[in-house]
């Protein structure tokens, strides 16, 4: 029987004590690329995405969220008490081995645990602590954050829907992923800096604020308010410096399509049997198109209307124009088990499920999950044993 392939990360060990969605995410993506990760959870109910549902998986007496299983598998759980001194003592003997830890915690109940990050520093000289925050380091250092609110707060939701409706979020929590991704790097680089030797700093303490976070995702948007200090309007899925970039509606469903350069705009007129239209003033250069947009889109309106989804898949393929479909989450999810991205998970506590595995190849690989969602604390006793048994290792 062939060996798996061995992750990246193979022999770096983890300690994961966040929950909800940003930390677990950023850690069940090392724990992809091959890391050993030990989820930290409270007795009393664990992570609180594990009641976050339905849908539910697993036998009644023993389910769990859908939620908790997209962001914990590839980890061991073990359930201590931070608020007792004896989980104090066995988080920090599993600290004395590890790599990294990952944190969410609000710094006010992380002092009240009695833990201070310079501490953590100077006591476990190779540990890369990570720290997903909501706000970060200022006034609202202690105010709760989720994704919902951050989203209406770093001005995505002026971005998304049309004007004069109510603000639309993005489908996903999105804030929290991008979050999980910044921190993902940051904490790379750092373990990198870490064992990397010569005289550079080792930067050991990796911060993320989903605030900054989100911030850093308007990308082209925050860019173009600081050019001309105008607000963006939502335009639905109008892109605010293309056209046509959006969702036209054919005969049977919305399609959409994307002309991003002068060549696509030539393709894309050949494709829908419009030569004139390139040539046209109103539309001849992207400048013209995005101040004719009213103009371009009705007309474009009336040409995808005369003809299903399917033809017009096939002739902007045949043209080379980026443009497809919409899909339902269902429809995507099968075209990416055909892909081979949708993978079993091994048999666990909740039974036989599968995933949406991260989309790292290595030497064309991809890393199959090695450990289902863990049940809550399923792992304690063994985890804490080898910890001791380390801890007296070292002490000898």
């Amino acid at each position: 029987m062939p060996r798996k392939p061995r992750g990246p990360l193979t022999g770096i060990r983890v300690i994961d004590a966040s929950r909800v969605l940003a930390g677990p995410y950023l850690a069940m993506l090392l724990g992809d690329l091959g890391a050993e990760v030990i989820k930290i959870e409270k007795p009393d109910g664990g992570d609180q995405s594990r009641g976050w549902g339905p849908p539910f998986v697993g036998p009644p007496e023993e389910r769990v969220s859908a939620y908790f299983v997209a962001a914990n598998r590839n980890k061991r759980s073990v359930a201590l008490d931070l608020k007792e001194a004896a989980g104090r003592e066995a988080f920090h003997a599993l600290l004395a081995g590890a790599d990294v830890l990952v944190e969410n915690f609000l710094p006010g109940e992380w002092r009240k645990l009695g833990f201070r990050s310079t501490a953590f520093t100077k006591q476990y000289e190779r540990l890369v602590h990570c720290t997903i925050s909501g706000y970060g380091a200022g006034p609202d250092a202690d105010r709760p954050a989720y994704d919902v609110a951050l989203q209406a707060e770093v001005g995505l939701m002026s971005l998304t829907g049309f004007a004069d409706t109510e603000p639309v979020r993005v489908g996903v929590a999105v804030v929290d992923i991008l979050s999980a991704l910044y921190g993902l790097s940051g904490l790379l680089a750092a373990l990198y800096a870490r064992d990397a030797g010569g005289a550079g700093p080792r930067r050991r303490r990796v911060e993320v604020s989903m605030i900054d976070a989100g911030t850093a995702f308007l990308s082209y948007a925050a860019q173009s308010w600081l050019a001309d200090g105008r607000q963006p309007a939502p335009l639905g899925s109008r892109h605010p410096n293309l056209a046509p970039y959006q969702a036209f509606r054919a005969r049977d469903g919305w399609f959409i399509v994307g002309v991003g350069s002068q060549d696509l705009w030539h393709r894309f007129c050949q494709a829908i049997t419009r030569p004139e239209l390139e040539t046209d003033p109103r539309f001849a250069t992207n400048a013209a198109r995005v101040r004719n947009r009213e103009d371009l889109d009705r007309l474009l309106g009336e040409v995808f209307a005369a003809q299903p989804t399917a033809f017009w898949d096939r002739v902007m393929r045949e043209h080379r124009i980026p443009a497809a479909p919409t899909a339902t989450v269902g429809e995507a999810v099968e075209r990416a088990r055909d892909r081979g991205q949708v993978l079993p998970l091994p048999p666990g506590a909740y039974g036989e499920l599968a995933t949406v595995a991260a989309p790292f190849l290595f030497d064309g690989q991809r890393a199959a999950p090695t450990l289902p969602p863990p049940a809550l604390g399923q792992h304690t006793a063994e985890v804490l044993r080898k910890a001791k048994r380390s801890a007296k290792r070292r002490s000898s």
